[in-house]
């Protein structure tokens, strides 16, 4: 299997609650940057996706927390593609301590495929033949 496209971020303290532990809804936003950084490393940005109408919605995340992050922490970020539909995309992700390797949370995402106005749409088939590529690979 094709090794998850790994991004590093440090914890900051705006993220952390008053005793220095990372708040919970913050592991959504490291979700979102390993998941913008896959699609980069494929060849395209978000915002290129926006521009041809093609925008992603998160419509069910699923996280498990086994450890705490704290501040200034090195995290390390793991994500894979693991399903494309005509409609959605979904993706796994497991958040590490960088330098103890230790588990931090287990992760996973479902995005729904919409346009400008909110209605579901069809990804476009440049964009269905990019992430269908990097699936195919990651199998």
């Amino acid at each position: 299997m094709r090794a998850p496209h790994v991004t590093e971020l440090r914890v900051r303290y705006g993220e952390t609650d008053q005793m220095g532990v990372v708040y919970h809804a913050e592991y959504l936003v490291y979700c979102e940057i390993g998941r913008t950084e896959l699609i980069r490393t494929l060849g395209m940005t978000y915002a290129e996706m926006e521009a041809r109408g093609c925008l992603l919605a998160v419509s069910e995340a699923t996280l498990r927390f086994h450890a705490p992050a704290r501040y200034d922490d090195p995290l390390r970020i793991e994500t894979r593609l693991t399903d494309l539909r005509s409609r959605a995309v979904a993706f796994d992700y497991a958040i590490h301590h960088a330098e103890s390797g230790a588990r931090l949370v287990s992760a996973s995402t479902s995005l729904v495929a919409i346009d400008k106005t909110g209605r579901p749409v069809t990804i476009p088939p440049d964009i269905r033949t990019l992430l269908g590529a990097a699936l195919a690979e990651a199998n």
